[in-house]
């Protein structure tokens, strides 16, 4: 329990971590896989040098020291978060190493102007702040076991694999002692656990791509070839484009996360997807539990961006429901189409996803939406829906990898 005097310390640093938020987190960063070198293997280096996670971790400490009076207005950031925290087993005794080295980083950092009573100050805040979060884990993992049967990692063998497009693959995951399933949440994911050849232990989340209630978990995962010539592919990606087969094992954690389908109320209102890329994967198993528990009535519309036809990824399995459900209506929309692509008539339009789009698939009906995919694009969406006057509670997406924001 903060003091008052604590409180009111914590909201006068707020000026100072604003300006200094990037360079505190990635100098704990740093610090901590200096000294703690254990804790790496729950992080992406990816995003550490991109800078995505530190700078996540730069808004995170930026918005608890605002509210540090009104935690409860951050009730939906916790929970992102302590799913996420879930699904890599994080558990209370990594609390103190992260503390240990955010204090360590403030003094560092910020120098004199750390006093000691700004450090006592921010020890008391990250322990209430560690209690939140070590109490909510706690919830889930415990659900995780009344639910799945499991917590922590449980062994899965690669029954099958195929490909979803040409730059992503799809592995389907049984239990290894052959126990059945628990249906997931449409839109859930699952955390991995895989020791690589080299030796190197890593943990990642992917999201499950297949209806919930199948007798296996699918993940649908892009080979992520690095963008820069200073950033490395993706590891685990890579590992499982170039090596992973059927018949190898992997260690999987029950399904988390926050990001789950809700069906409005009203059985006419629509169900609008809007998925680019890879992000399609959360949007797939709901497409199909939107289909499975609407049957005929409610509306569904599911729009999908890709670069062109070859990465556009279960272009078949999107057809075959169509086939089945005249309710779905599909757009797909290529942003770079190929001339093979225009010859096979693959693409409904060309070029980013916009207004006029809208107009033509939804109309001025109000629905529910969902999107995922790059962050530019979502950035794009959530405008686009705002100047649309939807509201905020029919507006529901995620972010792959650290959380970020869609105000630029």
């Amino acid at each position: 329990m903060l003091t008052e005097r604590q409180t009111a310390v914590i909201k006068q640093t707020v000026p100072v971590l604003q300006e200094h938020g990037d360079a505190l987190a990635a100098h704990m960063y740093r610090r901590m896989f200096q000294e703690n070198p254990e804790v790496q293997v729950y992080f992406n280096p990816v995003h550490q040098i991109s800078g995505a996670q530190p700078r996540a971790l730069a808004r995170a400490i930026v918005a608890y020291a605002q509210y540090i009076d009104n935690p409860a207005a951050l009730s939906d950031a916790v929970e992102l978060i302590a799913q996420k925290h879930v699904s890599l087993t994080i558990r209370p005794e990594h609390y103190p190493v992260v503390g240990e080295n955010l204090l360590a980083s403030i003094r560092e950092v910020l120098g004199e102007a750390a006093t000691d009573e700004i450090i006592d100050a921010w020890a008391a805040a990250y322990a209430a702040l560690a209690d939140i979060f070590i109490d909510r884990e706690e919830q889930i993992y415990t659900g995780q076991e009344d639910i799945f049967g499991w917590q922590g990692f449980k062994e899965f063998v690669i029954t099958r694999r195929e490909p979803a497009s040409d730059n992503i693959v799809s592995l389907y995951l049984e239990p290894a002692n052959g126990q059945s399933l628990a249906p997931h949440k449409p839109g859930q994911y699952v955390g991995i656990d895989v020791k690589l050849p080299d030796g190197r232990q890593l943990i990642r989340n992917y999201s499950l791509s297949n209806a919930p209630g199948t007798p296996y978990f699918r993940i649908s995962v892009k080979h992520e070839m690095a963008p820069e010539p200073d950033t490395p592919d993706g590891v685990f990606s890579s590992y499982l484009h170039d090596q992973l087969q059927v018949g190898n094992r992997l260690s999987l954690t029950p399904p988390c996360g926050e990001f789950t389908l809700e069906l409005p109320e009203d059985p006419t209102k629509p169900v609008v997807f809007i998925a680019g890329g890879v992000g399609v994967t959360p949007l797939w198993s709901m497409l199909h539990s939107v289909l499975a528990q609407a049957g005929q009535s409610r509306p569904v519309v599911f729009i999908q961006a890709a670069v062109n036809g070859a990465v556009q990824a279960f272009a078949d399995e999107l057809r075959e429901l169509r086939v089945h459900h005249p309710n779905l209506h599909t757009h797909v929309r290529l942003s770079e189409p190929t001339a093979e692509d225009r010859d096979a008539g693959r693409g409904d339009s060309e070029g980013l996803i916009d207004d006029a789009l809208l107009d033509t698939t939804v109309g001025d009906r109000e629905a529910a939406y969902y999107f995922c995919g790059p962050a530019p694009m979502m950035a794009q969406v959530e405008r686009i829906l705002e100047n649309r006057a939807v509201p905020a509670t029919d507006r529901r997406y995620e972010f792959f990898g650290p959380a970020g924001s869609l105000v630029a």
